[in-house]
């Protein structure tokens, strides 16, 4: 537990030495697909970039960010997404998504009797983020067994994290709805929106039309460029939505120092004005999830939520065994996974599989599975 912040649990990861271990002792080396970490490379125009001349301006970058990169967000949920009209006024760039998730508690000025609800199986920084602000994170399944609980800020994952899973737009409209009329926020983490194949039927972002009614009060969307372009050595992400809200997310920014560096911002912009680095990085990933999701499959795992939805990164699979016992059994085969228990209690029997190791990983994974 941290010294410095009551209730801040261990980080999950540092339980994963004695499987990665022995994963690493297999005679072919280890494959970790317990991380979604990127392995390919950045797309060779967001590099110029980075190097090029506006970004080696000598001053202090703008915590707002410059007008292209704003203009650049904006056009992107328009073309990849379908929220159209977006103001680019209403984009604020962050340093990669997990700082904002972490922080934004704290920004919106959550406290103490605050509640923060959170999906059932969820990334673990949206309990951290309430942790850190003091407010008491309330998992959705348990919400109604919680008592009287002022609701503040409501997160929603599509495709999520850990699992994959899809939510229909149906879903997310009665999100929307029970969010304002408890005078909520809600925040959508969407960073796993453009590993969805170029918007097919199904996959909305929380600020398209069909979902929101075409108002934006009330809704913040937060995106990362980590999955979509490789950038997560960048720390490039952006959050939009309601512009009351993005407004005072960037005054108390502006306290806090917290600014994108000039060269990841005109980096960033370049990956936001392409779109086909995009759709081919989901093209690998998807092809990369076939392999693995039938070879998981024979070896006798169960894949669920992620079965028939092909977007984000991660395969969703069962042993129907405690998920400690399966870590260990695939450690064994020298390939490393995530146990389930990480994303939430109903994760116990679950492991989290990465699509985030090259070709020549992911098919040696693939080999040990069957033989």
């Amino acid at each position: 537990m941290s010294p410095f912040i009551a209730g801040l649990p261990d980080f999950p990861w540092d339980s994963l030495a004695e499987a990665t271990a022995k994963a690493a002792a297999h005679p072919d080396g280890i494959v970790d697909l317990s991380v979604g970490t990127p392995v390919d490379e950045v797309p060779t125009a967001i590099r110029a970039a980075l190097a090029s001349e506006p970004a080696q301006a000598p001053g202090y970058p703008a915590t707002w960010g410059t007008a292209a990169l704003r203009g650049a967000a904006s056009a992107a949920m328009g073309r990849r997404y379908g929220v159209d009209g977006l103001n680019p006024d209403a984009v604020l760039p962050t340093i990669g998504s997990k700082e904002l998730v972490a922080w934004l508690p704290t920004l919106l000025g959550l406290g103490a009797g605050d509640a923060v609800v959170i999906p059932e199986l969820a990334y673990p920084t949206y309990e951290v983020g309430a942790r850190i602000a003091g407010a008491d994170p309330v998992r959705a399944d348990s919400l109604l067994s919680a008592g009287p609980a002022r609701v503040r800020l409501v997160w929603v994952n599509s495709p999520s994290n850990p699992t994959g899973r899809v939510l229909p737009v149906e879903h997310l409209r009665k999100m929307v709805d029970w969010t304002r009329e408890r005078g909520a926020v809600l925040a959508a983490d969407e960073c796993y929106l453009g590993l969805s194949g170029g918007r097919p039927e199904g996959v909305y972002s929380v600020l398209h039309p069909e979902v929101c009614g075409g108002s934006h009060a009330g809704l913040l969307a937060v995106h990362s460029l980590s999955k979509t372009s490789n950038l997560a050595g960048y720390r490039a992400g952006f959050v939009t939505g309601d512009p009351s809200l993005v407004a005072g997310l960037l005054e108390v920014r502006k306290h806090a120092g917290m600014m994108m560096p000039r060269p990841v911002q005109v980096a960033m912009t370049a990956a936001l004005e392409d779109d086909t680095h995009v759709a081919a990085q989901w093209a690998r990933y998807r092809a990369r999830r076939e392999k693995l999701a039938g070879a998981l499959t024979s070896a006798g795992l169960k894949i669920e939520h992620s079965d028939n939805a092909p977007a984000g990164l991660y395969l969703w699979a069962t042993a129907g065994e405690p998920c400690r016992a399966t870590v260990d059994r695939l450690a064994g085969l020298g390939i490393l996974v995530a146990p389930g228990e990480f994303y939430g209690p109903a994760g116990a029997r679950h492991v989290r599989v990465a699509l985030t190791a090259t070709d020549e990983r992911v098919d040696a994974a693939v080999q040990r599975l069957l033989s």
